[in-house]
C-alpha cells in the first residue's frame, strides 16, 4: 500500500496539532502500529513546531507558510518538513540539550524517535529542509484494508 499527501500550512500555532491529526488518522486508517504512530506523530509536532517558530523571516513579502509532506510506502514512512526560514547552522553544531531545558531538544528528540533523520537546506530560495522516516509495523487488522 501507498498512501501520501502534503499541506501547506500557515506558520501559526494552530497548523501544529492539525498535521498531527492528519498524520494519526492516515497512520490509524492504514493500519500502522499505535507505537509507530505516536512517535512519528511526536516527531512530527516536533518538526512543525520548530517551522512556525524559526521558519520564517519577517521581512515584507516573506513566505508566513511551511509544508508538510508524509509517504507511507510499503514498509517505511517518510515525513519532510519545509519551511522558508533563515536556514540552519551545520549539523554538527546540534547536541543534546538539558533534559529540563525548554527549547533546542527538538531534533535531537526527531534523530531519537525515527530511524533516519536528513536536515539540510531547502533547494532554491533557502530555508530548511527536515526530513525522517521509521519502518513501520502494523496491525493485524487495518481498518483500510477490511473496508
Amino acid at each position: 500500500m501507498s498512501i501520501w499527501w502534503s499541506l501547506h500550512l500557515r506558520r501559526e500555532a494552530a497548523s501544529v496539532p492539525l498535521a498531527r491529526r492528519l498524520l494519526i488518522g492516515t497512520m490509524e486508517t492504514a493500519g500502522v502500529d499505535p507505537d509507530i504512530s505516536y512517535d512519528l506523530s511526536v516527531a512530527l509536532t516536533e518538526a512543525c513546531a520548530n517551522a512556525v517558530e524559526h521558519g520564517g523571516d519577517a521581512a515584507p513579502g516573506a513566505s508566513q507558510a511551511y509544508r508538510v509532506t508524509a509517504y507511507l510506502d510499503g514498509e517505511k514512512c517518510r515525513i519532510e518538513v519545509a519551511d522558508s526560514g533563515p536556514g540552519l547552522p551545520r549539523a554538527q553544531d546540534f547536541r543534546p540539550t538539558r533534559a529540563d531545558a525548554e527549547h533546542g531538544r527538538g531534533l535531537c528528540l526527531i534523530q531519537e524517535l525515527t530511524d533516519h533523520v536528513h536536515i539540510g537546506a531547502k533547494p532554491g530560495l533557502g530555508g530548511t529542509v527536515v526530513s525522517f522516516d521509521k519502518i513501520l509495523k502494523w496491525t493485524k487488522d487495518p481498518s483500510l484494508l477490511t473496508a
